[in-house]
């Protein structure tokens, strides 16, 4: 069976400058954060959690 899927004709890293690292969590700039709060939703997402960064510690 051939695979379909379209390969991104560009490296994401090249847009957004790098991804994410576990260590976003405890860093204070703006991208860090940012980078850490999406990597959290899309975590939730995939579990099924529907608790939000600031409630991630909040048993469910």
């Amino acid at each position: 069976m051939e695979n379909n899927k379209k390969k991104p004709s560009f490296d994401s890293t090249e847009i957004a400058g790098r991804t994410f690292d576990f260590e976003d969590y405890n860093k204070d700039e703006e991208v860090s954060s940012g980078l850490a709060e999406t990597h959290e939703q899309m975590s939730d997402h995939y579990a099924g959690r529907g608790d939000t960064v600031e409630n991630r510690d909040r048993n469910i």
